[in-house]
């Protein structure tokens, strides 16, 4: 009977050991999940470049344009990428031009054009339909509204830098001008003009791969620009009398 008793003990014990156990689990469980909120909450302050709150797909206006930027179809990629090199190799390295490129391709194209509807007649095939081609009014509309809108952001921008009335965004201007002068001393403008055109299929690409990284020494940079900038306005930009000049 004692033996009946023991054994009975154990099993009670094994059974209680086995909840205190899952209780244990299920108390991690819930103390791992009140966790998660804050840990989420902190990454919402990250440091992001550009200010941005939006992947960088969306940010790049998403759809099929982001793709090909982002490598995302690469087929699409490489064909867009392939042109522009193959465009740039023509007129660059090959010292061909633009305008008498696009005369040799209208005649040839005309001449074709012209041959085949005659020799049809004889060879007793139809002529080719040469479809009617109209660009739309609305198409042209939005465009020239939107960079109506553009330019007179400029035109706004300009007025502000030239009533002095902002120094910081005067100095900005001139240092982003005086840097694409001395970029474009470097290269003439159809080299430039490819290297900003391969910049769009790779700069988007690494800064996705290793966003994390990247952003993070940006928001250095800016820490260390803004430390030099609080010196340099206490030194230099407070001391010169403008009215009206702004102050961050």
């Amino acid at each position: 009977m004692a033996d009946t008793d023991s054994f009975v003990d154990k099993i009670e014990e094994k059974f209680h050991g086995h909840d205190s156990d899952s209780d244990s689990y299920s108390d991690s469980d819930d103390d791992h999940n009140n966790k998660r909120p804050p840990a989420k909450a902190a990454g919402s302050n990250v440091y992001r470049l550009f200010g941005r709150d939006q992947p960088v797909h969306k940010v790049l206006g998403g759809g099929k344009p982001a793709d090909i930027l982002l490598w995302r179809n690469k087929r699409c990629t490489a064909i867009v990428l392939g042109a522009g090199t193959a465009f740039w190799f023509f007129f660059e390295l090959m010292e061909y031009h633009l305008i008498t490129l696009l005369c040799h391709l209208l005649i040839v194209s005309l001449a074709a054009l012209f041959l085949w509807s005659n020799a049809s007649v004889f060879i007793h095939k139809s002529p080719l339909h040469i479809p009617h081609v109209a660009i739309p009014e609305d198409c042209v509309l939005e465009v020239a509204s939107a960079l109506r809108i553009e330019i007179n952001r400029a035109f706004v921008l300009l007025r502000e830098i030239g009533t002095g009335r902002d120094l910081k965004k005067f100095l900005g201007v001139v240092a982003g001008l005086w840097v694409i002068s001395v970029i474009g001393s470097w290269f003439n403008f159809l080299t430039l003009f490819y290297l900003l055109f391969v910049s769009l299929f790779t700069l988007p690409l690494l800064y996705e791969k290793y966003e994390d990284q990247v952003d993070a020494l940006a928001e250095k940079a800016m820490i260390q620009i803004k430390k030099q900038y609080a010196v340099f306005d206490a030194k230099v930009l407070s001391q010169i009398p403008i009215a009206g000049l702004k102050k961050d």
